[in-house]
């Protein structure tokens, strides 16, 4: 059982590096752009407004958080997208998702009953 507690704050510890990375706008576009492939610093860093060194940071904080790996090809370092990394994610929003919609369609069912009894009411029926 205490396993099973590490293990849980092991995975909460992941999913808070991984949403702390993902806050960032410029993180989230390094990412949306190895979502197209590999690239290595300069060619992530050309189309910002933004030093070489800031980008290679901002990617330090990516990999640290187990979103991008990078190897090394020679004289290029490639960064890759860890596409295993993104399922923890999802599948945290979309119990949320999922449970929020349960909500919704409750609501739904409660307000459209109450409208069937709000119609019989005008009408002159009694539920």
């Amino acid at each position: 059982m205490e396993a099973t507690a590490v293990e849980t704050t092991a995975d909460e510890d992941r999913l808070n590096r991984a949403f702390a990375a993902l806050s960032d706008p410029l993180r989230r576009k390094l990412v949306a752009r190895l979502a197209h492939g590999d690239a290595t610093v300069n060619e992530l860093a050309a189309p910002f407004a933004v030093t070489v060194q800031a980008v290679s940071r901002h990617l330090k904080v990516l990999e640290d958080a187990g979103l991008i790996t990078r190897s090394r090809d020679a004289q290029r370092r490639p960064c890759h997208l860890e596409p295993t990394a993104f399922g923890p994610l999802a599948a945290w929003i979309d119990d949320y998702r999922i449970r929020t919609e349960e909500k919704y369609q409750r609501l739904d069912a409660l307000l459209s009953h109450r409208g069937v009894a709000a119609q019989d009411t005008e009408e002159g029926i009694q539920p």
